[in-house]
């Protein structure tokens, strides 16, 4: 296998779509806190990036492994999806609503609640492994990497925009974030049908 132009460009495109659910999971991190330090922001989007990296290499090697398994877990990701992103996405909108009420407060995301939206946004990547099973072991660490790297600088503005919108929505910005969560988990749910 030779790294060609077209093996970065195709590399960098599954980087692009595969971080869009990582994006709008960003932005809504950062509409729930707009006070992010960007040493915060570098964390999230690295958490993002890591799972976007870790989900298509384990499917690069469940191809030459156990394709079986994976076969059959397959039909259970959207459904993990819209738990992940329901249960988080159901806790932020609760708790934005009930800070409303009390006064606008923005509670930051947990690790806990992090690594589930890592899990939640990267789980259908696990598929991207079967796209990429023609290539090496080296190809396809460095086809993960690229598509890590992608999903970082997409986060970080994912996660600046929510800052910058959060702080003008100031008390709704938890509503909201939890809002697009949800709609994320149905809309993989949904699409998955299709």
């Amino acid at each position: 296998m030779s790294f060609t132009f077209m093996f970065f460009f195709n590399s960098l495109l599954l980087g692009v779509g595969l971080a869009m659910d990582a994006f709008s999971v960003s932005l809504a991190n950062g509409l729930n806190e707009p006070k992010m330090k960007k040493r915060r922001q570098c964390f999230i989007a690295g958490v993002f990036a890591f799972f976007q990296f870790i989900m298509p290499m384990a499917g690069f090697f469940c191809v030459h492994t156990v394709a079986n398994f994976f076969g059959v877990f397959e039909k259970f990701i959207p459904w993990i999806a819209l738990a992940l992103l329901g249960f988080i996405g159901g806790k932020m909108l609760f708790e934005g609503i009930k800070s409303n009420d009390e006064g606008a407060t923005h509670a930051t995301v947990g690790i806990g609640a992090l690594m589930l939206q890592g899990v939640a946004t990267s789980i259908d990547a696990l598929s991207v492994g079967f796209t990429i099973s023609e290539h090496t072991p080296f190809g396809a660490f460095i086809c993960c990497l690229i598509i890590a790297v992608v999903t970082f600088i997409i986060c970080m503005a994912g996660l600046t925009l929510g800052k910058k919108f959060g702080t003008k929505l100031s008390n709704k910005a938890s509503i909201l974030g939890g809002a697009i969560l949800l709609f994320i988990g149905i809309e993989i749910f949904v699409t998955s049908f299709f």
